[in-house]
């Protein structure tokens, strides 16, 4: 039987009878509040203070918030007017994309040191397999090596997780955050795992880690003593996701090459939209990470597709498809804010907005392999 996976980019990320994994050494690296360190960084009147970037004061939705700023509990995808409420001595700043993109590739570079099985997931955020180039040394080495090179070519602080698989190296690299480097080893994933407070595990939301709370599943090691029978009538295919999760099990390779059949980006917002301006100004920062996909990947798609979340959790999606791709970004805001004014007027408030494009040309997955652990 083939177990899915969540986040799904191989249908055998988990365990099934394929037979025995290949050995590999993980490594996921994060900047830390990286578009906020980078205005901190060019502006010294910003150091120390807490900082947002994107929005106003008035209107809009924070894109990234600053260490000093997420202490008062201003997040990403929060309204300006929740965050000033937080957070009154908030800073905003408008974002610098084009400088972003110029410090990722200084990024890019210090991973491409030490291999070239690179997945970036974002600007500031990638998945390495270094088991080659730690052959005859040390993944957690190698991590500090790059993090040092980041530091001395950007100014800028990176945390990284070292793990034997994707899962693990990326709750590794958030468990001491910022500027910190956590190693997990082999043998020891199921522990870590164990320990850990539902909420932070990778692919499980807000709303689902409520859900599981509500059921008593706390923990890593409550969710590990629900049967996979159980979570998969509790929560469907994503079930077997949790089942082997909970077990820090997870095969998926580190895919240097994967181009990804659609590019979205969604947000859940701390106070309901109400207005179509809010859902416009909520809506800019899926539109921004979108097409910086299509800027980084050079891949363009044809149908944009529109999530709309209510307060009562009611859900819609509203796509369209063009004879020709997407070209801009301002041409993929404009499908996006058309496509709103379909929804209007409102049922209810709106708790989340999504976008997403589709329909790239020449579109593929990469191979599904296995993996054991290694000695790190």
């Amino acid at each position: 039987m083939t177990i899915p996976s969540r986040p799904s980019d191989s249908a055998s990320a988990f365990p099934d009878a394929a037979g025995e994994p290949a050995p590999r050494k993980i490594i996921h690296v994060d900047m830390d509040a990286f578009y906020a360190s980078v205005e901190q960084r060019d502006d010294p009147g910003l150091r120390g203070r807490p900082v947002a970037v994107g929005g106003s004061r008035q209107r809009g939705v924070v894109a990234a918030a600053s260490y000093e700023a997420r202490r008062f509990g201003v997040r990403s995808a929060m309204s300006s007017m929740a965050a000033v409420r937080r957070c009154p001595d908030l800073v905003f700043v408008p974002p610098r994309f084009e400088v972003y993109k110029a410090v990722s590739r200084q990024i890019r570079a210090a991973f491409a040191e030490h291999t070239a099985l690179i997945e970036p997931l974002s600007l500031d955020e990638a998945y390495l397999d270094v088991t080659e180039a730690a052959a005859s040394g040390s993944a957690t080495l190698i991590a500090r090596a790059i993090r040092a090179r980041i530091l001395r070519d950007t100014g800028l602080t990176a945390s990284a997780g070292v793990s034997y698989n994707k899962f693990l190296a990326k709750l590794a690299s958030d468990h001491r955050k910022p500027d910190g480097l956590t190693v997990i080893p082999p043998g020891q994933g199921a522990a870590f795992v164990a320990g850990l407070d539902i909420g932070r595990f990778h692919g499980i939301g807000p709303v689902t880690a409520a859900r599981m709370k509500g059921l008593g599943i706390l923990t890593g090691a409550d969710l590990r003593a629900r049967p996979a029978e159980e979570l998969d009538a509790l929560f469907g295919k994503s079930g077997r996701y949790y089942y082997w999760a909970a077990r820090g099990v997870d095969h998926r390779p580190v895919r240097p090459d994967r181009v990804r059949k659609s590019s979205g980006s969604e947000h859940t917002f701390s106070e309901d939209l109400t207005t179509e301006a809010d859902l416009v100004a909520g809506l800019a920062p899926a539109v921004d990470a979108v097409w910086r996909h299509c800027e980084s990947t050079g891949v363009l798609g044809r149908t944009v597709t529109l999530k709309v979340k209510y307060a009562d959790f009611r859900q819609i999606t509203r796509s369209r498809t063009g004879a020709a791709p997407v070209a801009s970004r301002d041409a993929l805001d404009a499908v996006g804010r058309d496509l709103l004014r379909g929804v209007m007027p409102l049922r209810a408030g709106v708790r989340l907005l999504g976008l997403a494009l589709s329909g790239f040309d020449g579109a593929t997955g990469g191979a599904d392999e296995r993996q054991m652990a290694l000695p790190l």
